[in-house]
Formats: C-alpha cells, sequence, structure tokens
C-alpha cells in the first residue's frame, strides 16, 4: 500500500504535459518543414552531409509535406520520427549542428513574425478607414471633451487624424518589434553552438531572416523573451488606444439624440425587453476585446517575470495569443466604417454650451492687450451668467455681455459687436486657428496628405515584407527539390 502522504489529487494538481507548448499545430508543422529544407540545404553546402544522403531526407520531407492524413503537428520529435519511419535512421542527419532548442526559438520566431505581419495589416487598413472617413468631415464641427466635459470645438476630419497619428505609432511600434524578431537563432545548438562547421548565416537567408541574434546563449534564451513581450507591448499600446476610441463613441450615446452612432444591423442590439432601445454592442465588444487582449498581453510577461533561463515557462511556439489581436482589429475597421454622423446635432451640441468662450479671453488679449487672466475670468463670468439664465452663447446679446464686462472690470469691453460675434462662433473660432495642426481647412488638408501618405507606405511595407517572405519560401522549396533529385 503506497503512502497516503506521497499521493497526489489529481483535481488539485493537475498533470501538464509540458511538451504540449511545443507540438503547435498545421502552421508550426509548414514552418518546422521549412526549417529542415534549410537546415539540410546548409548541410549539403557545408559538406557536413552528403549529397546522397541528403537527397533521400529531402524526398522524405517532400513526402511529409504532400501527406494531408498524417497529424498535423509540429513537434520536432514526431516530425523527426515520421522521416525516419520513411526513410530510415539516417534522416537523422537533418539534426547535425543544431537542438530542439534552437529549433523552438526559431519556430517562436516565424509564429510570430506570422502573427506580426496579420496584426500590422489589420490595424493599417483600419487606420485606411479612419481616413477616409476623416476625409469626407473636415468641415464638420463637432464637441471635443476633456473631463469628460465639453471642452472645445473642433471638427471630426481633426479628431479623427488624431486617432489616425496614434495608429501610425502603432504600426511604427510593429515595425521597430520586426527589425528585432526576424533574426534567426537557428543553428545556435542548445546554448553554445557545436562542433559542427554550421553556416548559421545561410540558415537565416534561406529562412528570410535579416540577420542572427549573434549570441548563441542569447539566442535561445534571452532573446526569445525580450522578442516576445517587444511585440506583446506594441499590441498592449494598440489596445488602449483602441478601447479609448470605443469609449469616446459609446459616451454619445448617452445623449437622447446622439450626433454620432452605428448603423442598423448585426453591431446593434434590440433590448428583450425595451423596444425603443438600440444598444451600441459593437463598441461594447470593441472595448471589451481591447480589454481582454490588455490581459492576454500581460501572460507572457507574468510567464518570463522571477524565472530562470532555460526554463520551459516562456518558449512555447505559440507565445502570444494568436486569433484575438486580428478579430480585434477587424472589428475596430467595421466599427469605423458604419459611423454615422449627425452634422447638425453635433453642431447643435457645440451651439449649446460654452466651449467657445476661450476665444474671448484671446481676442480681448488680441484686440486691447487684456491681460489673459482678466479675460479668462470675464469668460467665465459670461458662462455662469448663461447657464443660469438658460441661455445658449449665441442668445447673449452684445449688450447683455458689455454689460457684464464693464461691471466686472469697471471700464467698457473693448471688443466691437462684430468681434464679440466671432468669439461665440465655432466655425469662426474653429477655422481661424493657426497653429500647426490645428482644425483649420489648411492644417488638416496638410495632415490628411501626411496620414495618407504613412498609410499607404505602411501597406506597402506589409507587402514588400510578405513578397519577402514567399519568395524566400519558394527558393528555398526549389533547392530542396533540386537535393531530391
Amino acid at each position: 500500500m503506497s503512502n497516503p502522504t506521497e499521493r497526489v489529487d489529481s483535481h488539485l494538481y493537475p498533470i501538464v504535459d509540458v511538451n504540449q507548448a511545443f507540438r503547435g499545430g498545421p502552421r508550426t508543422l509548414k514552418f518546422l518543414a521549412q526549417i529542415n529544407k534549410a537546415s539540410l540545404v546548409m548541410l549539403v553546402e557545408t559538406g557536413i552531409v552528403p549529397a546522397d544522403i541528403a537527397a533521400r531526407i529531402a524526398a522524405g520531407i517532400l513526402a511529409i509535406d504532400d501527406d494531408q492524413d498524417a497529424p498535423q503537428s509540429g513537434d520536432y520529435l514526431q516530425y523527426e520520427q515520421r522521416l525516419v519511419a520513411r526513410i530510415g535512421p539516417q534522416a537523422s542527419l537533418v539534426h547535425a549542428g543544431r537542438s530542439r532548442q534552437d529549433i523552438a526559438s526559431t519556430l517562436s520566431r516565424m509564429n510570430l513574425r506570422d502573427d506580426l505581419l496579420n496584426a500590422h495589416h489589420a490595424l493599417a487598413s483600419a487606420r485606411a478607414a479612419v481616413i477616409e472617413l476623416a476625409d469626407g468631415h473636415r468641415d464638420t464641427i463637432i464637441p471635443a471633451y476633456t473631463h469628460g466635459v465639453q471642452a472645445q470645438p473642433t471638427t471630426l476630419a481633426h479628431y479623427l487624424l488624431a486617432l489616425s497619428g496614434s495608429i501610425g505609432r502603432q504600426l511604427e511600434r510593429f515595425v521597430e518589434a520586426w527589425k528585432r524578431l526576424n533574426l534567426s537563432s537557428l543553428g545556435a545548438a542548445a546554448l553554445s553552438t557545436s562542433s559542427f562547421p554550421v553556416d548559421r548565416n545561410r540558415l537565416a537567408t534561406l529562412l528570410g531572416f535579416d540577420g542572427l541574434i549573434e549570441n548563441a546563449y542569447d539566442a535561445n534564451h534571452f532573446a526569445p523573451v525580450d522578442s516576445a513581450l517587444d511585440y506583446a507591448n506594441a499590441l498592449s499600446v494598440c489596445a488602449v488606444q483602441i478601447g479609448q476610441f470605443a469609449q469616446d463613441i459609446h459616451a454619445q450615446y448617452a445623449a437622447p439624440v446622439p450626433w454620432l452612432t452605428l448603423q442598423a444591423g448585426d453591431l446593434i442590439g434590440v433590448s428583450s425587453l425595451m423596444p425603443q432601445k438600440r444598444n451600441p454592442a459593437a463598441l461594447e465588444q470593441l472595448r471589451a476585446q481591447c480589454s481582454l487582449l490588455l490581459a492576454d498581453m500581460q501572460g507572457p510577461f507574468m510567464l518570463a517575470h522571477n524565472v530562470r533561463t532555460g526554463m520551459f515557462d516562456y518558449r512555447a511556439y505559440d507565445p502570444l495569443p494568436t486569433t484575438r489581436p486580428v478579430a480585434m482589429l477587424a472589428l475596430f475597421e467595421r466599427v469605423v466604417r458604419a459611423l454615422i454622423v449627425n452634422r447638425e446635432q453635433a453642431r447643435a451640441e457645440v451651439d449649446a454650451d460654452y466651449s467657445t468662450v476661450t476665444e474671448i479671453a484671446d481676442k480681448l488679449m488680441q484686440r486691447a492687450n487684456v491681460p489673459f487672466r482678466i479675460g479668462h475670468h470675464f469668460a467665465s463670468v459670461l458662462t455662469d451668467y448663461g447657464r443660469a439664465q438658460r441661455k445658449r452663447p449665441c442668445d447673449i446679446g452684445y449688450a447683455e455681455a458689455a454689460r457684464l464686462y464693464e461691471q466686472a472690470n469697471d471700464e467698457p469691453m473693448p471688443l466691437d459687436e462684430a468681434a464679440f460675434a466671432q468669439c461665440v462662433d465655432p466655425a469662426q473660432m474653429v477655422f481661424s486657428r493657426r497653429g500647426r495642426g490645428g482644425p483649420q481647412l489648411d492644417e488638416v488638408a496638410r495632415m490628411f496628405a501626411d496620414e495618407s501618405r504613412a498609410t499607404a507606405a505602411a501597406l506597402d511595407w506589409n507587402r514588400a515584407t510578405r513578397a519577402h517572405l514567399a519568395e524566400t519560401h519558394a527558393e528555398l522549396q526549389q533547392l530542396t527539390v533540386a537535393l531530391a533529385h
């Protein structure tokens, strides 16, 4: 009878198959095949494996490629067993000068770069939708908010180009992460290379990498951590800022007549009880998916935190979740393309509040050298008065405003009636801006052109990078076929 103190209750301490993280699926199997092909080509070119034996190995690899009924597992040891079953024990010669360690590190990088390119393209496509919407609303005046309260008027194009600018920085983070990610670990073996004259640079080129993680210890034990976290960080920033956008749009639904809504359809939900309700389900889902993605991205940090190098924890073939980023970004684009803008209601919301009175303080200073703080105080007095009288700014006549100014400052108001009228006109305020990056039409046009060019460049980079990988993989396939014959 076993000692009860040695018993492990499986429901409390489930046995974890640590090899599961090293199995992957069809994508990992595809990349594993490419790694084996690259290794074989390099081994023949360096004279490590004779050409006649390499031909048999190459034929076996190609046969596994064509075997659709075989398990779609990316586990290297299972792959090797299948190769040995086809051509015999000489199949293991393809493993010369490498380890499961550097294979795993390389597979992780190949999976991550595929994920990064997919997310990068989805984000660039969403940015294009944002810019397209901005183009139609260069003169659409909207309220802008700080502290959740109407602050100043601007244009919808100005807001959307700000969003596009933030997306541009996110795309730049992806490209920067790519530069550090697209470096090869293959040929580093376990951590100190091997006695075989392995050509690591050739392996990198054959697999479409731009270079090497040179230090063999770093390649397998430090770099897998920071490369994954680099990309996770970029996704985290993306999740935060797109979540902010979702909240900006969702906030409009608190008004009885929102000026910004979603088109009717599958992005909108109807209450099961209250027939009048049109719930912005897509915005809620977008916000939730951003939050879940942000949570997902903390996992790799926790796995690698306080763990010795070389441990299992952070070394999965797919170190980051693969489906949520692209799904969230696709939903983001759908939301942008489904937005309906009520220009008249947006202007009415601006006209109903006092977000233009900053202009009064500015004009008093510009026209009559009134110190800004004095002008600011008068604008605040005017706001309190108008709200108490339930008047909009445009309902306060010049005579009333002049009287309030004289009461507050013991001198006549130095602005004439025309100048005062300009101060309370949102269009005058918005389109008379002079600062770089403001909502005035010429600046919006300049920023629109810049954002459009940057978006096109991002999509071009994505296409060119994918094309380079596709060409590299096609060349590798040709070299493998040539070896087999």
